[in-house]
């Protein structure tokens, strides 16, 4: 048994956020979703979304597609009504976290649950990810495409009036996991540091 099966608990897990419903997001955008997935697998990370249809799912795809581990954090508080009230899919998954919190708690819990967070097309509940992940200071990758929710993440920065030096602009999948994964990175050692002192 290797390190990293002996102590899987210190794997990255990187959260996929995204629009559910995705009739805005253009032509690239399942491509470009199943791209990311994929890629956070091939760069040993753990995918985790909010269990749900559209941006989030694609991304499970891709991420099962190359073999990886793919959890979902859902509104519901149980399977049932997960399926019947939430119409929220099963597929994809490797498991699912019913938390019973409804959206707004759930993506609390999802953006704190990981170690940094990729936000895709979306719409306004992936604008409270990133603003629940900005206000953590939570690495943030925002993977730019057809659609247009990096320009309105620009603007939200450049009107919130506050820096963070933790977000990452880029529209290649590839390129964003790697280097939010060399963010978090870099942030766990200097944690580690402060906690040493």
């Amino acid at each position: 048994m290797d390190e990293t099966e002996k102590h899987g608990h210190k794997k990255i897990k990187l959260c996929v956020s995204g629009a559910a419903e995705t009739g805005h997001c253009g032509p690239d955008a399942m491509d470009k979703a199943k791209e990311l997935g994929r890629e956070i697998v091939r760069q040993g990370a753990v995918l985790v979304t909010g269990a749900t249809t559209g941006f989030p799912m694609w991304s499970s795809m891709g991420a099962k597609e190359v073999g990886g581990i793919s959890v979902g954090l859902s509104p519901a508080a149980t399977e049932k009504e997960h399926i019947e009230v939430y119409r929220l899919p099963m597929d994809y998954m490797d498991l699912i976290i019913y938390t019973g919190f409804g959206f707004q708690m759930r993506d609390i819990l999802l953006t704190r649950s990981s170690d940094a967070i990729l936000l895709g097309c979306g719409r306004i509940g992936t604008i409270h990810e990133f603003t629940v992940a900005f206000e953590d200071r939570r690495p943030i990758g925002i993977l730019e495409g057809s659609w247009d929710t990096a320009e309105t993440f620009k603007t939200i920065l450049e009107r919130g009036h506050r820096e963070n030096p933790y977000i990452i602009f880029d529209s290649d999948p590839k390129r964003l996991v790697t280097r939010v994964i060399e963010m978090v990175k870099k942030r766990k050692v200097a944690e580690l540091d402060l906690a040493k002192k």
